[in-house]
């Protein structure tokens, strides 16, 4: 009996690499233009050396390893990296901060692995982590919108000159948990820039990316699991632990869904197919999981911002939450988990 060898009826999407980079760049370009609204050019030259700096040293690691240069610079994920780092530093970062953080992030975080698809932490986060853990000073020093001025922010740069008086000021969730017995009205009253949710600049930053996100998911580039689970999180915990406007309170949802890199961290982030969870109920489990280390950390830990190591805590777990959410394999009424044992 003749059989004709035909091809299978399975969906072929043509999204490769490349295209899926581009569109979460293009996605990026909302919130990177509403932070130079508030913040001047800084955050357009984080991005731009950070991007100059992760395709030298992917360019370096590439040919130590003698592996064609061009060949993985044009998927541009290493261009996604650097895009990211910018935009999570402090606006106006001194350069060498951006050169260890991408430094890190490229050579360690990802290169060392193997490459893209390979490395278990997410590349930008761990790079972040780094920096702020070596240089706290730097990492927490952030410019009061509408502030500095193109010329004391090149001169923050690439000269290390300090910021003036009223050129830098803490952020609102720092603010928060340093508070010393005030109200959250009275707190606010004394912060100058406060918004209807949290600071203008970090609400309009966050609404931003949200809209990015929202037409990433409208692209299929991935799907609204680990976003929601995320955001879904962290809304309740703060609901749960809110304690109203009181001195003890530690912020009502809405401020912690716009406030610090909450918005990034759920659409550009922990969306990131490598180092996340993969199967769908996993990478639900992996978004809730983020959102309860966010505000943990947050409100309870050393740090007022938490999206870097809520995102590479969960990275550790992304491979347990694969195996016990594996989905049914087909025929079968069950997921087979190990081995079968019957017919062994």
């Amino acid at each position: 009996m003749f059989l004709s060898q035909v091809t299978s009826p399975h969906t072929v999407r043509h999204d490769h690499t490349r295209n899926i980079m581009r569109r979460v760049i293009l996605a990026a370009i909302p919130g990177l233009l509403v932070s130079c609204w508030f913040f001047g050019l800084g955050p357009l030259f984080n991005v731009l050396l950070c991007s100059l700096f992760a395709a030298g040293f992917e360019s370096l690691v590439l040919k130590l390893r003698q592996r064609p240069i061009g060949f993985y610079l044009k998927d541009y994920s290493v261009l996604v990296t650097g895009v990211l780092l910018g935009l999570a530093l402090p606006p106006w970062s001194p350069w060498w901060l951006l050169l260890v953080a991408t430094g890190f992030a490229v050579v360690f975080g990802k290169q060392l692995f193997g490459g893209l698809g390979q490395n278990p932490f997410n590349p930008a986060m761990l790079g972040y982590v780094v920096v702020l853990v070596s240089f706290p000073v730097d990492m927490t020093s952030w410019p009061a919108a509408h502030a500095v001025t193109f010329s004391g922010g090149l001169s923050h740069m690439f000269a290390g000159t300090p910021w003036l008086d009223g050129w830098s000021q803490a952020t609102v969730l720092d603010s928060l948990k340093n508070n010393q017995g005030l109200t959250l009205d009275e707190l606010w009253d004394g912060y100058t820039g406060f918004g209807w949710l949290s600071s203008r600049d970090s609400e309009l930053v966050n609404l931003a990316f949200l809209l990015g996100g929202l037409w990433l998911l409208h692209k299929k580039v991935y799907t609204w699991h680990a976003p929601a689970g995320m955001l879904g999180a962290l809304f309740v915990m703060s609901l749960i632990f809110w304690g109203g406007n009181g001195s003890e309170s530690n912020g009502s949802p809405l401020f912690h869904l716009f406030s610090g890199a909450t918005m990034l961290g759920a659409f550009f982030i922990i969306t990131d197919p490598v180092s996340s969870a993969t199967s769908t109920r996993g990478r639900l489990l992996f978004g809730i999981g983020v959102g309860i280390l966010v505000y943990i950390i947050r409100s309870w830990g050393g740090y007022p911002d938490a999206i870097a190591f809520s995102v590479l805590l969960m990275n550790l777990c992304a491979p347990t939450l694969d195996y016990f959410t594996r989905p049914r394999t087909y025929g079968h009424d069950k997921a087979k988990r190990g081995f079968n044992t019957e017919g062994q």
